[in-house]
């Protein structure tokens, strides 16, 4: 069996940082795979136009290492658009440039397999290693292994069973585009979720659909509020307040990161605004058409009719009601991808809290019964906070992977990085 300092499960925007960051360290020899037959990156969420959330430094390495020939910047030198991108003053990119510039690192980094999937993981006695089963080819050992496995669409309860059936037209917004021309044909279209996809998929349908009658927006949030974009609020975001919501207790992470929706589940203002230019350019011949609603939750779902009727409570009200619609789109989020089948043959060596969630220490690494370490990348908001699936946290987290890896600070990384004092100094 080959074995490595270090293997990575999963090579998303993650894992494909710690990739980049790990290229040049002479020495270590890591490996990273993936089912995939390549890189992509919500690829049914390729809107056009869509932008995204965090500025373009925010990419696979630059914020720990800016002269790293895997940045955005290289990425534009190489494809001769540095200028073009220098006069567009653009500081968020469309996505579907992020998902080219992933799919262009990953093409040059020799320690990336796709289409080799990891279907186990279990620590090896004999070689004091953990041992990786990879589908179709033998297995190999690590020293060190990273989950970077990334989420799966989260459907809500009551649509579930709908959603699963091919011939009803319910579907998870990651699934948009491959339906996008049955959504603009449908008769009425209902849209589930308050988020950003949500937004970029009914501004979407409000530009394309040649009516926008029979167009609805349901949210269960209070309002279509923006996301947090404050330069303070943004602190959240930083390594200070990481490690400060990882010393809180975990009944209180627990009961904070609800509270915290609009730092990861609001709407940027410029897609806001978008809408309501949309909505008011439809207006100028009369009332647009479409219907939307915040604060209300979908409690039942069924067909009738070849329709869907979705049973809905609005919870300020206390008044339930039902909505029929041809199609609906669930832009209802995601949830970090289950571990327990992939981490099934390490059995009660891998330590959980009393919900089943992963315990993960300050460093990313899992709480684990055995001598190697275990780290975990988007895996950990219940620990580390809202800042866990975020891009702008990614190079970072990864330096702090690959530091521990490597028993030495391979990327220095700065003592304090918020202005904002999180919590009260010990004395």
């Amino acid at each position: 069996m080959r074995r490595h300092h270090l293997a990575g499960i999963g090579i998303g925007p993650f894992n494909l940082s710690l990739a980049a960051l790990a290229a040049p360290v002479d020495g270590l020899d890591a490996v990273f795979f993936d089912a995939r037959p390549e890189f992509r990156w919500h690829p049914g969420l390729l809107v056009e136009g869509a932008t995204l959330q965090v500025p373009f430094l925010a990419d696979l390495v630059t914020l720990v290492d800016p002269t790293s020939p895997f940045s955005f910047l290289s990425y534009l030198r190489e494809r001769g658009r540095l200028l073009p991108f220098y006069f567009a003053e653009r500081f968020h990119l469309p996505r579907a440039e992020y998902d080219d510039y992933g799919r262009w690192a990953a093409a040059r980094l020799p320690s990336c397999r796709f289409g080799h999937e990891v279907t186990g993981v279990r620590w090896n006695d004999a070689e004091a290693a953990f041992e990786l089963t990879v589908a179709g080819t033998e297995p190999v050992l690590a020293d060190a292994v990273v989950l970077g496995v990334g989420s799966v669409p989260s459907v809500p309860e009551p649509l579930r069973e709908l959603a699963a059936d091919p011939d009803v037209s319910v579907l998870h917004s990651a699934d948009y585009l491959t339906h996008r021309d049955a959504l603009l044909a449908a008769e009425s279209v209902t849209v589930v979720g308050s988020g950003q996809s949500g937004a970029e998929v009914v501004l979407d349908l409000l530009r394309s659909r040649s009516t926008v009658d029979g167009l609805r927006w349901l949210a269960r949030t209070p309002a279509f509020a923006p996301m947090e974009y404050s330069k303070l609020g943004l602190e959240q975001f930083t390594p200070d307040y990481t490690a400060y919501f990882h010393g809180l207790p975990e009944t209180v992470r627990d009961r904070l990161l609800p509270a915290q929706w609009q730092l990861y589940k609001g709407i940027d203002t410029e897609t806001i605004a978008a809408i309501h230019d949309e909505l008011y350019r439809r207006s100028i011949t009369g009332p647009p058409g479409a219907v939307l609603t915040p604060g209300v939750e979908v409690v039942s779902a069924s067909t009738v009719d070849g329709e869907v009727e979705l049973g809905v409570r609005h919870a300020q009200q206390g008044r339930n009601g039902t909505v029929r619609t041809a199609a609906v789109v669930a832009a209802t989020g995601y949830v970090e991808t289950p571990t327990g089948p992939l981490l099934a043959g390490l059995g009660e060596a891998v330590h959980r809290d009393q919900r089943g969630r992963l315990v993960v220490d300050a460093g990313y690494r899992v709480a684990l019964d055995v001598p190697g370490p275990l780290f975990v990348q988007n895996a950990e908001r219940h620990t580390h906070g809202p800042g866990a699936p975020d891009l702008g946290l990614g190079a970072w987290r990864a330096a702090v992977i690959l530091n521990a890896v490597c028993g030495r600070a391979v990327h220095e990384l700065p003592d304090r990085t918020a202005f904002t004092t999180f919590g009260l100094e010990e004395k």
